[in-house]
């Protein structure tokens, strides 16, 4: 179902792959640092599919990117056809207005080897080695820090800070273990839905071992040791030739 040599050498993985911490964490970074987030197929009118054989050809084989149904869902194979336990769960995502987005808003990973890990390469800015699974604890990472707390009875909520000083919320999750069919309705929402954010513009973002660089929109923005800069983008040309320069994606 995986072609885990392809997949392997996709996000520069050196030597043998085993069902470890090592392992684990060095797929997680190398895929953040190598596979962007990116919404462009919706914007050039081709339909997301959650299918394992289309998913694998997007990513590995045209070397693109996807958004978090995509990105996690092929990861989750990954990580089992490695042979880690793992499983699907659905998140609800901070709408930014008080409130959360609805069942299957977002999908991420439970991982368990030795504790339960939250494990997620689809979230685009977000933590880039898994956190573990533990209440009420700061974890830092490798850009920021991050905390996950009780929400109520049924969710818990992963929540973000720049310096462990004031957290932000990202989302909510409950560990209840999912399918990937399952994500089918909000797949098409969120790219048919005009109240969806990513019906509204094109992104394509990727971390950086000290930042980010992202295309959104018009703007070209460069994230590094803390400074932001942002520059225009003029043309749809324009737009292209930076995807090719940073993110080496051609769209045909």
């Amino acid at each position: 179902m995986i072609d885990l040599n392809k997949y392997l050498t996709r996000i520069k993985f050196p030597g043998e792959v085993k069902p470890d911490l090592e392992t684990l964490f060095t797929l997680h970074r190398n895929h953040l640092y190598i596979i962007p987030f990116e919404n462009l197929d919706i914007h050039n009118e081709r339909k997301i599919i959650l299918d394992p054989e289309i998913v694998q050809s997007k990513i590995l084989d045209n070397n693109r990117g996807g958004y978090c149904y995509e990105l996690n869902g092929l990861f989750y194979l990954l990580l089992k056809e490695i042979g880690f336990k793992v499983k699907m769960i659905s998140a609800r995502v901070n709408n930014g207005k008080g409130g959360w987005g609805p069942e299957f808003d977002h999908l991420a990973i439970i991982l368990e080897l030795e504790n339960e890990w939250l494990v997620d390469v689809g979230f685009g800015d977000n933590f880039i080695e898994p956190l573990k699974f533990e209440l009420d604890i700061a974890q830092e990472n490798l850009n920021g820090f991050y905390k996950i707390v009780k929400h109520d009875e049924e969710y818990y909520k992963l929540m973000r800070s720049p310096d462990g000083t004031e957290y932000s919320d990202e989302y909510i999750f409950t560990l209840k273990e999912r399918d990937w069919k399952e994500f089918e309705e909000m797949n098409t929402y969120h790219q048919t839905s005009p109240e969806s954010h990513f019906t509204k513009g094109k992104i394509c973002s990727i971390a950086k071992e000290n930042g980010r660089i992202s295309l959104s929109g018009s703007k070209f923005i460069v994230t590094g040791n803390g400074v932001k800069q942002e520059f225009e983008i003029k043309s749809d040309l324009e737009f292209n030739e930076k995807l090719l320069e940073h993110f080496n994606i051609r769209l045909v």
